[in-house]
C-alpha cells in the first residue's frame, strides 16, 4: 500500500486498534507488551482512566483559545512544575524539540538582558540528541541527520562524552552554558555519572554560565525522580520537558529559575497552541497521577528488578547482549547482533522496544508497569535471543 506520508520513517508492519495499561492489540489480534511506550511517551500506559476523564472532560470546554488570553488549566500546569522542581517560570509548548529550543533561546537572552549578547553559545557533548529542528540538531551534531540540510545553525561546540577538562577548554567569552542530557536516550542510554554532573555544576557556577538539561526523555518519573538530575543533587538553571508530560498528548515545557528567564519579557517568545485548555488539562491528570504519594517510590523499587531481569538475559546469552545500561525504568541492551534484527525478532515475541544509537535497543515502559509485566518482558526478550540464536546457527551451516 502506498502512503501520502513522507517515507521518513522505515514503520514496521503493525498497527494497533486497543490497548490498555502495558498493552496492545494490533489490527491482526496481535497482543503486544509495549516497553517503548510511544519513545517514553506514554509514561502512564494507554487508556489510563484519570487521562480517559480528563480528555472526556476537555472535549466539552474549549480546546484552544490561543494565548491572547488566560488559561486557567495551564496556570494550575505551570505552578504545579514550579513545585515539583527547582524552577521559578514555565514555558508551555507542544514538543521536546520546541522545549530546546525554548531553552536554547532563554540561555542567550539571560546573557543579553546582562549587557553580555557576545555570549551565545552553548557547549554541547558528542552523542547528544536535542530534536528535530535546525538549532536542536545542530545542538546535537550529529552528521547524518544534518546532512543536506545547509549549513548547521552557529552556536555550539562539541565536548567528548563525560569529558570535564573538554568543558573547560571550550569556554571562551562568547560561551552562555552547557545543554546536557543526564542519560542519552537516542545517543545509545549513555548515563553520565554523578559525579560528573555535580562537577558541571560547580563549573558553570564558576564561569558564570547556565546549565540547561534536557530532560524530555528522563523528566516527569521515568527514573523515579521528578527529573532525572535530581539524582545527583544538583538544580540546572532551565530544563526542557516533553514526551511523558502529556501521556500520550503533544505538550513540552520549559522550566527555569526566575534569574535565568529574566531575559523572556513581553514578546520575547511565542506558541500558537502551547498550553491550549486541552493539553494543559490532560498533563494535569499526569500530575495528579505521577505525584500521587508513593508513586515515584514505586518507580525506584521497580529499577532493580528490571535491572536484575536484564542482567540475567545478559548472562544467559552473551552471543547476543553485549552489555547492558540504564537506571531507573530506562534501560538499554547493546547487542551483538544489529539492532534492528533484535527488535524485529522482540516483536516477533511480543514485546516492543525501541531502536537507540550505539547498537542498542532501549527498554522504556510506561511507568504503571508492575513485577508481573517485568517477569513477562524477560519472558519474551528470552524468546527473541533464542530466535536470534537459532538463526545464526541455520546460517552457519548453510
Amino acid at each position: 500500500m502506498t502512503s501520502a506520508l513522507y517515507p521518513t520513517y522505515a514503520r514496521a508492519d503493525l498497527a494497533f486498534e486497543s490497548g490498555e495499561g502495558p498493552w496492545l492489540v494490533a489490527s491482526n489480534g496481535g497482543r503486544y507488551l509495549d516497553f517503548g511506550a510511544g519513545v517514553a511517551v506514554n509514561s502512564l500506559g494507554h487508556a489510563h482512566p484519570r487521562l480517559l476523564e480528563a480528555l472526556q472532560q476537555g472535549a466539552t470546554r474549549p480546546w484552544h483559545v490561543s494565548n491572547l488570553y488566560q488559561i486557567p488549566q495551564a496556570e494550575r500546569l505551570a505552578q504545579r512544575l514550579v513545585d515539583a522542581s527547582f524552577a521559578d517560570e514555565v514555558f508551555l509548548c507542544n514538543s521536546g524539540a520546541e522545549a530546546i529550543e525554548c531553552a536554547i533561546k532563554t540561555a542567550r537572552k539571560f546573557h543579553a538582558a546582562n549587557g553580555e549578547p557576545q555570549r551565545y553559545r552553548l557547549i554541547t557533548f558528542e552523542g547528544a540528541f536535542h530534536g528535530r529542528t535546525l538549532a536542536t540538531l545542530s545542538a546535537g551534531g550529529n552528521r547524518k541527520y544534518l546532512d543536506g540540510f545547509g549549513p548547521p545553525v552557529e552556536g555550539f561546540d562539541q565536548a567528548p562524552f563525560g569529558d570535564l577538562a573538554a568543558v573547560e577548554t571550550l569556554i571562551g567569552p562568547e560561551t552562555a552554558g552547557v545543554l546536557i542530557e543526564s542519560i542519552q536516550g537516542e545517543g545509545g542510554i549513555r548515563v553520565f555519572p554523578l559525579e560528573f554532573l555535580r562537577a558541571l555544576r560547580t563549573l558553570c557556577d564558576q564561569r558564570g554560565l547556565l546549565l540547561v538539561v534536557d530532560e524530555v526523555q528522563t523528566g516527569v518519573g521515568r527514573l523515579g525522580s521528578f527529573l532525572a538530575i535530581e539524582r545527583a543533587g544538583v538544580s540546572p538553571d532551565i530544563a526542557a520537558l516533553a514526551k511523558g508530560l502529556g501521556g500520550g498528548f503533544p505538550i513540552g515545557a520549559c522550566l527555569a529559575t526566575k534569574e535565568a528567564a529574566k531575559g523572556m519579557t513581553l514578546g520575547a517568545h511565542g506558541s500558537t497552541f502551547g498550553g491550549n485548555p486541552l493539553a494543559a488539562s490532560i498533563a494535569n491528570a499526569v500530575l495528579d497521577v505521577v505525584l500521587s504519594e508513593g508513586f515515584l517510590e514505586r518507580v525506584k523499587r521497580l529499577e532493580p528488578v528490571l535491572r536484575q531481569q536484564l542482567a540475567e538475559l545478559e548472562d544467559e546469552h552473551p552471543q547476543i547482549i553485549d552489555s547492558l545500561r540504564g537506571e531507573g525504568l530506562m534501560f538499554g541492551l547493546k547487542t551483538r547482533v544489529p539492532n534492528l534484527e533484535f527488535l524485529k525478532a522482540a516483536r516477533d515475541a511480543g514485546l516492543l522496544l525501541v531502536a537507540a544509537g550505539d547498537n542498542v535497543v532501549r527498554l522504556l515502559p510506561p511507568l504503571i508497569i508492575d513485577e508481573s509485566h517485568i517477569a513477562e518482558a524477560g519472558k519474551r526478550l528470552r524468546a527473541a535471543c533464542v530466535a536470534l540464536e537459532s538463526a545464526a546457527l541455520a546460517g552457519a551451516a548453510q
